[in-house]
């Protein structure tokens, strides 16, 4: 068997809310951007966009592929990677 078929299966995606001040998130690929009001993270289900107040990442293991948020939490957007239209970056830039 040769070994470029044996790639690792993806991390399990799962997100845990406790009320609206912590957020873990497991199946983190990258994070692609963050400051105290949004967090923007590819995962193993798709571009996830976390927004709130005084956003802080509390852990962040990319081998793991787990992070910790700590925060007031406003809302979770996922975003398909195969979405054409209606996404949040077309509806930001006017598409």
């Amino acid at each position: 068997m040769p070994y470029d078929t044996l790639s690792p299966a993806p991390a399990a995606h799962r997100v845990e809310l406790d009320g609206r001040e912590r957020l873990i998130v497991t199946g983190v690929d990258d994070v692609d951007r963050f400051d105290e009001n949004e967090i923007v993270m590819s995962t193993s289900a798709g571009t996830l966009i976390v927004t709130g107040e005084s956003l802080h990442l509390g852990k962040l293991s990319l081998d793991g592929g787990e992070l910790h948020v700590d925060g007031h939490i406003d809302s979770l957007l996922y975003e398909d990677a195969g979405r054409s239209s209606g996404g949040f970056l077309s509806r930001l830039l006017g598409g």
